[in-house]
């Protein structure tokens, strides 16, 4: 069916084809027993897919990733594609409408994606209401993907994540702390040993005083050294968060053979190009730490065999999203089927 409609799609802006597409299965989701087709289709329900993770049961180890789901609006038509989990955001304070578009671009030739989208989303406090009214999440894990606004800067970029993470704090799982976007201005800088530190070590103290504690996950990008590696390995050891994200999207531009006008465009490349780094990072960090703690996996998972990949590298769960765009909805069925064999 997606090979069908895909070619559609992709005459499309590719913003413009994200709103069409989730639009079109939410009023899909509202017709009577559409709910329950989807998930005949796409679930794959079987309890060797579960994973006990940070403390969390999932009920298989395939993620959506951040950024999709910007303003947690589409977790109740997502679940019904099979995901064990969905990660909302990147949420910010305060909303903000992102950086001007055209802001999205596909590179086909690559099988990859480039954006400087700029944690476009409509604030914390949206987002925490919506959650709120979720009436049944159906056993799936919620994640919450913070930042700071582009206006704050990095000196009292902490004060930010404390806003989103007591904002949304009763309606996720986990969180997970994104310093690692390359699209907003001086964002990255905040992965530096010392203030890094400074915002993890705040929200674990944060996280101590509530009557539960969520687990803090750190986002990194692909693009860093071993010696910044090793550097991320102490820091998730010292301040004793919960695990990393690896890996956000790449300002690295090596071996695309797209069109120049389109690789030369600003932003963080994600998809297949992405694929082998991101399963470098996870073995590095797995094996630097001797398996300390957990790792989700992410960049360039378009098959099975990626997903597979990377759980070998040491990943516990996985996530998707570029691949989801160019495989289509049975990718996360695809993979749950290819961990069952």
């Amino acid at each position: 069916m997606y090979t069908l409609v895909k070619p559609l799609f992709f005459t499309m802006n590719p913003e413009t084809a994200h709103h069409n597409v989730t639009g079109g299965l939410r009023r899909f989701n509202k017709i009577w027993g559409a709910k329950s087709l989807l998930r005949s289709i796409y679930s794959v329900d079987d309890p060797r897919l579960e994973r006990e993770v940070f403390g969390l049961k999932f009920k298989n180890p395939v993620g959506l990733a951040a950024g999709f789901d910007k303003n947690a609006e589409y977790i109740e038509d997502m679940a019904n594609l099979g995901f064990g989990f969905i990660e909302i955001g990147t949420v910010t304070p305060r909303p903000q409408p992102g950086n001007d578009k055209p802001r999205m671009f596909r590179l086909v030739k690559d099988e990859a994606l480039i954006n400087r989208m700029g944690f476009n989303n409509q604030g914390a406090e949206v987002a925490a209401a919506r959650l709120k009214n979720i009436k049944d999440k159906k056993g799936l894990i919620i994640g919450g993907n913070i930042g700071k606004n582009k206006v704050t800067p990095n000196e009292e970029a902490v004060n930010d994540y404390i806003a989103c993470f007591n904002a949304l704090f009763e309606y996720v799982d986990y969180f997970v702390v994104n310093v690692s976007s390359p699209n907003t201005p001086g964002l990255r800088d905040l992965q530096e040993k010392e203030p890094l530190k400074k915002i993890l070590n705040t929200l674990q103290d944060l996280n101590h005083t509530k009557h539960i504690q969520r687990p803090i996950l750190l986002k990194i990008a692909p693009d860093l050294t071993d010696s910044q590696l090793d550097d991320i390995v102490e820091i998730v050891q010292e301040t004793q968060i919960a695990g990393v994200i690896a890996t956000n999207t790449t300002i690295s531009r090596e071996g695309l053979q797209s069109d120049a006008a389109l690789v030369n465009e600003m932003g963080g490349v994600s998809g297949k190009p992405l694929t082998k780094r991101s399963t470098e990072v996870i073995r590095y960090l797995s094996e630097k730490s001797n398996r300390s703690f957990p790792i989700i996996g992410v960049g360039g998972i378009h098959s099975a065999a990626d997903a597979l990949e990377k759980l070998d590298a040491g990943a516990s769960l996985v996530q998707v999203y570029t691949g989801f765009i160019y495989e289509g909805p049975a990718l996360v069925s695809q993979i749950c089927k290819g961990l069952l064999k």
